[in-house]
Order: structure tokens, then C-alpha cells, then sequence
């Protein structure tokens, strides 16, 4: 039962991702043009109301990320959906490893960025005080718990890795004996 909410949860998260990489998340690689001004406006919006300068004049190691969401972890969106909301497809396994490994690395350094970087206050004005700081980190926050939940769900369940069960050993163990 606690295993099929998760997979619930793994759902949302991957189902939500396509629409928010699509529509918000590639404004900051692709020319404005590509986007009605709704959009743009969104994003703009975004960016004042919660100082995240990032995502209207995003550093070049924050586009690196934002490149490899489009081009490794987006295709990967609709499968793990798929994946978690059918429930049970230990096919997903290896990629849910791969995928979550990669997020909560790329979160260290944006969520370290938000906590101690000095942001300027022109022209994209960032989080100048702790509790600017502390809002923006929870909005990320997500991003990296979500996917560490993923990659202990992968290692940690009978279901989706035989090998953890209680009492069992590896297959080269068992061989052994």
C-alpha cells in the first residue's frame, strides 16, 4: 500500500515535469520568440514574485542543467510516468537510478547558489534576505527530495530490487554456497 502511493507520488512528479520543462523550464535556452508573451509573462512573473533571477538570466552552468533536462531527462518524463502510474514495472529500475542520481546532484549546486550566492539587485534582483533565500530553496526543494525518494524506492524495495529483501543475498552469494 505505502509502496503504490509512492509510485502515486513518482507519477505526478514525472507527469508534472512535462508540461513545467516544456513551457516554463526551456525559456531559458530557447529564443523568446518561441513563446507566446502568456508564457513570458508567467515566467516573469515567477522570477519577481519568488527573486529567482536564474530562470530570466540564467549562468551558464544553469542552462547546463536546463539543457540536460531537455535532452536527457525529458524523454524520460513520459516513460517513468507511464512506469509509476501502471505500478510495478521493474523495467523502470535502472533508469529511475540513473535519473535521480543525476537531479539531486545537478540541486546541490543550484540550492548552495540560492543559500550563498550575493545576488545582485539589478537587473534581475535575487533573494537578498534569509527568508527571500529560504522561500526560493523550498520551491526547489522538490526537485532534489523527490528524486532521493525515488533512488532509495529503487535500492530499498523487494519490488523493485529483489535483492533487498530480508534475508536474501546476492546471486553470486548464493553460488558460492
Amino acid at each position: 500500500m505505502a509502496l503504490r502511493v509512492l509510485e502515486i507520488i513518482f507519477f505526478f512528479y514525472f507527469a508534472s515535469h512535462i508540461p513545467i520543462t516544456l513551457l516554463i523550464d526551456l525559456q531559458a535556452l530557447l529564443p523568446g520568440h518561441v513563446y507566446p508573451q502568456p508564457l513570458r509573462d508567467l515566467l516573469s512573473w515567477y522570477a519577481e514574485e519568488f527573486k529567482d533571477p536564474m530562470v530570466l538570466d540564467p549562468p551558464h552552468w544553469f542552462k547546463s542543467f536546463v539543457f540536460c533536462e531537455a535532452v536527457l531527462q525529458m524523454p524520460f518524463f513520459p516513460i517513468a510516468a507511464y512506469a509509476f502510474l501502471k505500478g510495478g514495472c521493474t523495467w523502470i529500475r535502472t533508469p529511475a537510478i540513473l535519473y535521480s542520481t543525476h537531479v539531486a546532484t545537478t540541486l546541490i549546486p543550484i540550492l548552495a547558489h540560492i543559500l550563498f550566492h550575493q545576488f545582485p539587485t539589478k537587473p534581475h534582483p535575487g533573494p537578498q534576505t534569509d527568508r527571500e533565500r529560504w522561500l526560493l530553496v523550498s520551491i526547489y526543494a522538490p526537485y532534489l527530495l523527490v528524486p532521493l525518494l525515488l533512488l532509495l524506492t529503487m535500492l530499498l524495495s523487494s519490488k523493485y530490487n529483489p535483492a533487498s529483501k530480508a534475508g536474501s543475498t546476492s546471486g553470486k552469494a548464493k553460488k558460492k554456497n
